[in-house]
């Protein structure tokens, strides 16, 4: 009987969101998901201020142009940064540039924000990325490759600042967790 392969999860360079790929990598497994519904509002948008336009009669070709624009801009805060890790490294990919830290050095972990919350990293190089953490609560793998990171930069005395702020993420993490176990077993 010959086995099958899922030819995504053995081609080099590539990984599966959600899944950690041959070199150890994973991202986000809701980030696409999430990238395709802010395109969707996005040319809902679009779409409703052009027919809005065209029902009162003021729709010319300038103006139709400025509603596609804004529907592009509104794509463009709406789409969500793309989070990736690897051993040792993580990076935030945005739609303009990609930043990437060394998370066996990392140097400052905090949490910004009461309302819109950003976990931001920096490490000895001056490198920094920010991204929000329900990330995390949604990819444990990712919360995996972060953690691992921020353990060798404690052991290396690298980590300054930021370990009570890990240490609160972690336990919200282990207790979302440990809901989402319960309940898939049927016992909460």
């Amino acid at each position: 009987m010959e086995r099958r392969t899922d030819r995504s999860a053995t081609t080099p360079g590539r990984w599966r969101a959600g899944r950690p790929g041959p070199d150890g990598t994973t991202g986000d497994r809701h980030w696409r998901l999430d990238a395709r519904c802010a395109g969707w509002c996005a040319l809902g948008f679009a779409v409703l201020t052009l027919l809005l336009d065209w029902g009162s009669g003021g729709l010319t070709v300038a103006r139709a142009d400025l509603w596609a624009v804004l529907g592009v801009l509104v794509f463009a805060v709406l789409r969500p940064p793309r989070v990736s890790a690897g051993d040792g490294w993580l990076a935030v990919r945005g739609l303009v540039c990609s930043r990437r830290v060394c998370t066996d050095a990392l140097v400052a972990v905090r949490l910004d924000g009461s309302i819109a919350t950003r976990l931001v990293l920096r490490d000895t190089d001056g490198h920094s990325v920010a991204f929000d953490p329900k990330v995390l609560l949604a990819n444990p793998l990712l919360w995996h490759q972060l953690d691992a990171g921020a353990r060798r930069s404690r052991e290396r005395g690298t980590l300054r600042h930021g370990e009570n702020a890990l240490r609160q993420l972690g336990e919200r993490i282990d207790g979302v967790t440990a809901r989402d176990v319960l309940r898939a077993s049927g016992l909460e």
